[in-house]
């Protein structure tokens, strides 16, 4: 038996006597990122037990959703799947097989809550999507709705300008020659892309760094938190978060070469002032940060050609 062969994809849902919101769980979209996929089973244990009630909608729980990549405990399988998320009649990698499987459970939802985890040490936060707009990029109309299911998540810190600032770094690509796939804008599609696409609101938790024993708690308060707001459970409906902190992205730096070396070990959120060295590029320039900030998403092991590091600001969102 091959190593594909072994594997499979697994939805578990639960459906309540009265009509309500549709949400959908995921865990594991990167393979290493593990504490989505434990707070799940945790959750489902809970529900199966009588401990957890789901009273009206329903949830699905998708507690691995790229098995090859968390079957060799690595980030990808064959490709990032949090990226150019579509389904395709010309299945490639793993990660395209995944998509034909997944956007369609997506698509028949209304909500998603995806799990993440990331690098280095660092206070967990949510990414929010973009306010509410017509452009051609992201159009969205349900912004209110999505914040308020944020705010309830359990978390500080909230984070938005992914896929403009992600665009940004495609134009930059574009502009110095590159012809890859990440020199692309849809490249930046991922669950939450995709989930908003379809007409739904979605929200990525990051809950702290891979091995934080923590981080499963922070996921599966979350998920117990989305389920009482959207009504799905009878558990009373949490409070908004009152302490929040605000930033959004504006700048993404790409790795250029295998030997590009950061100087030092940084954190997502560390402060960085204006003409601070971040690293330095392997023939010798320094990479300066181009005023006073946050690094978020540092990856000492960014591939060549891929985001290295993002830079972020203070913003008035919530």
């Amino acid at each position: 038996m091959s190593e594909l062969d072994s594997l499979h994809f697994q939805s578990i849902s639960f459906t309540g006597h009265a009509p309500g919101a549709r949400l959908i769980v995921l865990g594991a979209v990167h393979g290493n990122e593990t504490c989505g996929t434990q707070a799940i089973r945790r959750v489902i244990g809970e529900i199966e037990s009588g401990q957890l009630g789901i009273v009206a909608g329903s949830v699905t729980f998708v507690p691995v959703a790229n098995p090859l990549a968390y079957a060799r405990n690595q980030r990808m399988g064959d490709r990032n799947l949090n990226r150019n998320l579509v389904p395709t009649a010309t299945p490639v990698e793993y990660e395209d097989r995944i998509a034909n499987w997944l956007c369609p459970l997506l698509a028949q939802h209304d909500a998603l809550l995806d799990l993440h985890s990331f690098h280095t040490a660092g206070q967990p936060f949510v990414m929010l999507g973009p306010q509410d707009n017509r452009g051609t990029l992201e159009p969205f109309a349900r912004a209110a709705e999505e914040t308020a299911l944020a705010l309830r998540l359990g978390v500080h810190r909230f984070i938005d300008g992914w896929l403009d600032t992600y665009a940004a770094g495609v134009a930059r690509r574009l502009a110095t020659g590159a012809s890859s796939r990440e020199a692309d804008v849809h490249y930046g599609v991922g669950t939450t892309e995709y989930m908003r696409a379809q007409g739904g609101v979605a929200l990525t938790l990051e809950c702290g760094q891979h091995d934080d024993p923590a981080a499963p708690e922070v996921a599966r308060r979350a998920i117990h938190n989305a389920l009482a707001h959207l009504r799905l459970s009878d558990a009373p409906a949490p409070a908004p978060m009152a302490d929040t902190e605000a930033l959004r992205l504006y700048q993404v730096i790409d790795r250029v070469h295998a030997e590009d070396a950061f100087a030092r070990d940084w954190s997502s959120f560390d402060w960085v002032r204006a003409a601070e060295v971040i690293g330095t590029r392997h023939d010798g320039p320094p990479v300066l940060a181009d005023s006073d900030g946050y690094i978020v998403f540092p990856n000492p092991n960014a591939l060549p050609g891929q985001e290295w590091f993002y830079l972020a600001r203070c913003s008035t969102r919530v």
